[in-house]
């Protein structure tokens, strides 16, 4: 659990520097090409740290919530955020 918190850390502490030198960039008047391509390298970051955080929820909260026989509030809150992420 501490292992994927320090995880998601680092990708959103990553993705945020990452951002700033995007905004810069703008600022710059530089490429649009490049700025596209860092735009690009920021989604990335901020998709794999939703997917660790998505992993460790089903893991901890659904799993537990699934042995105490209260699963199906968190499969609904898994299927709405599935929903969100696929559109």
């Amino acid at each position: 659990m501490e292992k994927d918190k320090k995880e998601v850390l680092n990708l959103l502490k990553t993705a945020r520097g990452q951002l700033d030198g995007i905004i810069r960039m703008v600022e710059e008047d530089r490429y649009c090409i490049d700025i596209s391509k860092q735009i690009l390298a920021v989604q990335a970051l901020l998709k794999k740290s939703n997917l660790t955080v998505l992993k460790q929820h089903i893991h901890g909260c659904v799993r537990h919530a699934l042995l105490n026989g209260e699963g199906e509030e968190k499969i609904e809150e898994i299927i709405m955020i599935l929903d969100k992420y696929m559109k």
